[in-house]
Parts: C-alpha cells; structure tokens; sequence
C-alpha cells in the first residue's frame, strides 16, 4: 500500500506500507541515490508476522527534496521522526548501503530499537578515508554526475545482473537530483560510525556480498554479527533477489519478532 508520512514538521515522505500481524515494524531504508522501490520484490514474499515500512528518503524518488542539510545525521533525524510517527511496539531498521549509516544513526536517537541490519553498508570503510581519499572520490561526481554515477554502478555489478536491469538502476540513480546529492555523498564519504556504534545497544547485524573491503570487516569485528552471501556485487535486491529476499526474511526470523 502506498501512503505518505508526516514528520514533525509537517513535511511528508512518500512510503510503501505492508501491515503484518504483530507490533514489530520493519523500517527498509534504500540507499544514495535509490528508492523505496529497490525493497518491493522483497516485500512481496515478506514475513506476514510483521508489518514493513519502506519510505523514499527526501530528495529521493517522491519524496520532496526540502530545504536542509544533505547529511546522514539529517536523514537519520527524518527516519526516527517516521519512526514515532508510525509509533510501533518495537522497531528494526535495515538499511542498504548508504541506508545503514542512516539507519545506524536512527538507531541512536530511538528507543526500542530490536535490531539494525546493515545490507553491504561498508563497502567504503567509513572513517578510514583520509580528507585526500574523500575529495578523490568526489571529483568526478562533481564534473559529471550522471557519468560518475554510470561508472559507480558498473564498478559494482558483475556479469550476474541482467544488462537491461543494470541500466535501469543506473538510470534511475543517475535521475536523483545532483544539487542534493552531491553535499550528502560528500558528507557520507567523512562520517564516521565510532559515535554511533557506542550509541547503540541493539544488536547489529550485517547481509553481505563479496566486496566488503577487510578494513570494514576489522573495524566491524565483535559489533556486527555478519552473513556473508554469494553475490559479486553491491546491489543485491536488483542483481539476487531471490537469494537476498531469503537472507532477510532468514534474520528477521532470527530475531524471533
């Protein structure tokens, strides 16, 4: 079901609702540059105990890309303000990519928090990059957004994903307002997960593919509990979702909710 949120602020973010049975609601937070829509092939076989939220972050697909600071702590203010607003019993943010630094940090401004589940989250080893390393990897992004894109996306998809579902995602990504995707690109090449780690006590697990570079793993070691799956690339609802769909569906099962 498709349904707008209001935050606080009155500002609405665009959603797709699926009701469950229990009090557990399931937060599916997509990544930069992505939509809510990357999560409907999974919430069509979902678990029916619990119920699933999936919005598009602002700036993203149709949600109104307001006024503010493009940041993750920003958007993690967003998630946790539709998190009260839906007012569950218990919460788990899953988050892919950019998604589990915005849900990490949601995580520490929430009560209730069952779980966070990050989905290929650290392929950058966040908090390594050296200022050097992060307007690296900015530049072209600045010179030429949709290009820069175009190539993020063919650096991390295999063979194994349809060409025709390649273009697609790069497509779509490449559509996503560069004005406000490019400060919080910026501000998500600096941020540094420390702070909120020691912030959460819920505990923290990990679906990944074969690109976690082994800095990302060492710095998660004894935090995050991790499922490492057989896909080659970083976009795993687009390239195996079948195979991801059960990943998921397997560890919010784990979590007994």
């Amino acid at each position: 079901m498709e349904r707008e949120v209001i935050l606080s602020d009155g500002r609405r973010l665009a959603a797709t609702e699926k009701n469950g049975a229990g009090d557990t609601l399931v937060v599916l937070v997509h990544g930069w540059c992505c939509r809510r829509g990357d999560w409907h092939a999974y919430l069509d076989s979902a678990p029916e105990t619990v119920s699933f939220l999936a919005p598009d972050l602002p700036g993203h697909g149709d949600s109104a890309a307001t006024p503010g600071t493009w940041t993750v702590a920003g958007m993690a203010r967003d998630i946790a303000d539709l998190v009260r607003a839906r007012r569950p019993g218990r919460v788990v943010l899953v988050g892919h990519s950019m998604g589990g630094a915005v849900a990490l940090e949601a995580a520490a401004l929430l009560e209730s928090v069952a779980a966070v589940v990050f989905v290929d989250t650290f392929i950058i080893p966040y908090g390594d990059l050296t200022e050097d390393d992060a307007a690296g990897i900015e530049r072209g992004f600045h010179e030429d957004f949709p290009a820069a894109v175009g190539r993020l996306v063919d650096a991390n998809t295999s063979d194994a994903m349809p060409e025709h579902r390649k273009q697609a995602l790069g497509g779509q990504m490449a559509s996503a307002p560069a004005d406000k995707m490019l400060p919080l690109w910026g501000d998500l090449l600096r941020w540094n997960p420390e702070p909120a780690f020691a912030a959460v006590t819920a505990p923290l697990f990990a679906i990944n593919g074969e690109m976690i570079p082994e800095a990302a793993r060492q710095r998660c070691a004894g935090r995050v509990a991790e499922t490492v799956l057989a896909y080659p690339g970083h976009f795993p609802q687009w390239e195996q979702p079948d195979a991801f769909s059960q990943a998921l569906t397997k560890q919010l099962e784990a979590l007994r909710l």
